[in-house]
C-alpha cells in the first residue's frame, strides 16, 4: 500500500520530478511546500506518512524544519534529498533521526527507501 507523503522542495521542477516519480511508484502526494515554514504548517493540517525533505531551501533550510517537525510529532518520518551529499549533512540528517540522505536525482535509490521504511 502506498504511502501519503509530502514533498518539500524550494525548486518547482524538482517538486514535480519527484511527484512524478512517487505516483508513478504507487504514493499519494498530499501536500507540496516550497521552504521549512510550509512544510511545518502542512505536516500539522496533513499528518502525512512521510515526508521528503530538501535540505537547503530560503526562509527555513531542511535540517531546521526537520527539527521543528520532529519536536512536534516524534515519530514523523523523513527522508531528506538533496544534490548535497556531503558528510556534513549526511551527519546532521542523522542526529534529526532522518531516515536517510538520498541524491534527489536517484529515483530508484527514493522508491527503493520508501519501500523498505520501518512501519
Amino acid at each position: 500500500m502506498g504511502k501519503r507523503i509530502l514533498i518539500v522542495d524550494d525548486s518547482s521542477m524538482m517538486r514535480k520530478l519527484i511527484k512524478r516519480v512517487l505516483v508513478n511508484g504507487g504514493h499519494q502526494v498530499i501536500g507540496e511546500a516550497k521552504n521549512g515554514v510550509e512544510a511545518l504548517d502542512l505536516y500539522k493540517q496533513l499528518s502525512p506518512d512521510l515526508v521528503t525533505m530538501d535540505i537547503t531551501m530560503a526562509e527555513m533550510d531542511g535540517l531546521t524544519a526537520a527539527g521543528a517537525i520532529l519536536a512536534y510529532d516524534p515519530n514523523a518520518r523523513i527522508l531528506f534529498l538533496s544534490n548535497r551529499e556531503g558528510e556534513k549533512f549526511r551527519g546532521q540528517a542523522a542526529e534529526l533521526s532522518g531516515i536517510r540522505l538520498i541524491n534527489k536525482h536517484k529515483t530508484e535509490e527514493l522508491l527503493r527507501a520508501i519501500e523498505t521504511l520501518p512501519r
